[in-house]
């Protein structure tokens, strides 16, 4: 007797798995971002030390993580510079995941370590995740499977001119 299969197709993920099983990134993708154009990096806002970025692999629709530019793993080692726009940036964020998506609430966290669940760990970086109510249905708790119900690109082309917008009353 076959046991049951749950399958997703998620191509997108396929990106992801082949630079997992190829060993880790030459570059830090955090400190190679801002290089790229916002569209092409999916850039939503950028400070003067720090930036916030979609996460191309989301934990939720509207995942963004803000970023400071300089390659530091930990946020003991940001200046107090970096670390107050990075709160302003948090603040940002919010008020304009709350415009365009309209969230019940938020995870918001920083992962220190590949041991506390950083997945890039070179280069500290805080979440914020947009919840709502409901949002763990019954595929995660019987199917282990999680739903991003819509694309990245989607919801970053409705996030950008929010972030544009709102950033004079934050910044």
């Amino acid at each position: 007797m076959e046991p049951n299969i749950n399958l997703l197709f998620a191509p997108w993920r396929f990106t992801y798995i082949k630079s997992i099983s190829e060993g880790k990134e030459k570059t830090c993708v955090f400190c190679d971002a801002p290089r790229k154009s916002d569209e092409e990096a999916l850039i939503l806002y950028r400070g003067k030390k720090s930036y916030v970025i979609m996460n191309l692999y989301p934990y939720n629709t509207g995942h963004v993580m803000v970023v400071p530019y300089r390659h530091v793993s930990s946020v003991h080692e940001l200046s107090d510079d970096e670390a107050l726009e990075m709160f302003k940036l948090i603040k940002l964020s919010i008020k304009a995941l709350k415009e365009v998506l309209n969230p019940h609430g938020f995870n918001i966290g920083i992962n220190i370590g590949r041991v506390a669940g950083a997945g890039i760990d070179k280069h500290v970086h805080i979440h914020i995740v947009p919840r709502w109510n409901g949002d763990v249905n019954f595929m995660p708790v019987i199917g282990g499977v999680k739903v991003i119900s819509q694309d990245v690109r989607e919801t970053y082309k409705m996030l950008k001119p929010v972030f544009i917008k709102l950033a004079q009353d934050v910044i």
